[in-house]
């Protein structure tokens, strides 16, 4: 079947998914036609090989299509298992649960399987203002944890939230790294948990020195659980396996997804104190007080042991760390080479360049923010695409930023070409020619 439709991949999109995401794939220059992919690299129709540095938002750490991965899940098939029992215990998940705590501080217990990272957050709330009794729920400014409903409540984007208020009450938000905002809020001693990402994913926003550790001093003098969102940061991403383990931190709550599985099966979980979970699951009555019918399920608790092998193994965790060192080495000097470049940052291989308005072409770089907010990185995206057939994304809505997170794989060549190719796109964005323009047109919707 999927042969006799090839080339139909968007149409099909169009007719029965989402015409808008269509229309927006078509109006950026998207619109491919994938062929395969393997490792940080994907290959369209035509043949072209492209450098992933967006990592299908960071589900493939360990890389596209990874062999050991996809060995251990067509072993666990031929195994015919007999997963999901539902009123019984096999043996796969408690192995990947033994094998996530082994990874954790000891304030972490215990392990609640879920199928995505939002169903993980939303798993944090539910059990986090069961066990202390407590409704309210802290999250920051800017912050993204999900877009079921619960996790919309805590997201502190207004693109994402303001079309579907109202939304839960109880939810309420303070600035990203003001430890005295957040005492404010915490002092009532009314809040259930603060919830928070270690490193913003919506811009790479990493936290002033002091923060978390502060964060996490005032939620243990309030009573207030300390949620470290590491769906995107975990597995490796930051250079650590969990992004909390560069401040020394012992949260009571940690969601994670995405990279388990390494892209192949949907999956997610929610790491818990020990306390925590006595509290809420605190009698045969309360044994079944939260779960899902396909969490656990054996193929993606096969994929997630197998993930962790090949993180370990492979020692991707070091190397992203190494990586991300080189990456923000070779990206550095373009701050000074270039007057539009406000920044370079990042963890690991979480990276991101800000662009600012510069003191030459002023006139130009307004122009082209008036009409969209954010829009000049885009028209760095684009070009990387089309022309230098890189991968990228713009960090988040009316942003002057692009995001790295390329699989953990990635190499230093890889990483060298990326730059050599973002310095040339840079170079020609900043003078703004007559084509970027009529780009810059098309993609703020004026032509």
């Amino acid at each position: 079947m999927v042969e006799s439709r090839q080339g139909e991949d968007l149409d099909l999109w169009a007719r029965g998914i989402n015409p808008q995401f269509a229309r927006v794939l078509r109006t950026i220059g998207f619109d491919r036609q994938w062929a395969r992919a393997e490792g940080q690299y994907l290959w369209d129709a035509d043949g072209n090989r492209f450098l992933d540095m967006l990592g299908g938002f960071g589900m493939f750490n360990v890389g596209r299509n990874n062999r050991t991965v996809r060995t251990a899940l067509v072993e666990e098939l031929e195994l015919e298992t007999p997963g999901s029992v539902q009123l019984g215990a096999t043996i796969l998940p408690g192995l990947l649960a033994e094998e996530l705590l082994r990874r954790t501080p000891a304030r972490i217990g215990r392990v609640q399987f879920t199928s995505s990272g939002t169903e993980a957050v939303e798993a944090a709330l539910k059990l986090g203002r069961t066990a202390t009794k407590r409704a309210r729920v802290i999250s920051t400014a800017h912050a993204f944890h999900g877009l079921t409903l619960g996790s919309l409540s805590a997201n502190g984007n207004p693109e994402f939230t303001k079309r579907f208020e109202p939304l839960l009450p109880g939810f309420d938000f303070v600035p990203y790294g003001d430890l005295d905002a957040l005492d404010a809020e915490l002092r009532r001693e009314d809040v259930a948990l603060f919830l928070v990402e270690p490193i913003q994913g919506k811009g790479v926003n990493l936290p002033p020195p002091g923060y978390l550790e502060g964060a996490q001093a005032l939620c243990r003098r309030y009573g207030t659980l300390f949620c470290v969102d590491e769906v995107q940061t975990g597995f490796g991403r930051t250079g650590k396996m969990f992004a909390f383990e560069h401040w020394g931190l012992e949260p009571d709550l940690v969601p994670v997804a995405k990279s388990l599985s390494g892209g192949y099966v949907p999956v997610g979980a929610l790491l818990m104190s020990t306390a925590v979970h006595e509290a809420v699951f605190d009698s045969m009555q309360h044994a079944v007080s939260h779960g899902s019918t396909y969490a656990p399920n054996d193929l993606a608790m096969a994929a997630g042991l197998a993930t962790l092998h090949e993180l370990d193994d492979r020692r991707l965790v070091e190397a992203s760390a190494r990586l991300g060192e080189l990456l923000l080495e070779l990206t550095r000097p373009l701050v000074e080479r270039y007057d539009v470049v406000r920044e370079v940052r990042g963890l690991g291989l979480m990276w991101a360049i800000e662009f600012g308005e510069p003191s030459r072409r002023a006139r130009s770089y307004r122009f082209v923010e008036r009409m969209q907010p954010g829009l000049f990185a885009q028209l760095v995206v684009g070009p990387l695409f089309s022309e230098h057939h890189v991968l990228s994304q713009v960090a988040g809505h009316a942003m002057a930023v692009i995001k790295g997170i390329p699989p953990l794989c990635v190499t230093e060549q890889d990483l060298t070409d990326f730059v050599e190719s973002l310095d040339t796109t840079v170079r020609k964005a900043q003078k703004l020619p007559r084509s970027m323009a009529k780009f810059a047109l098309t993609a703020a919707g004026v032509r």
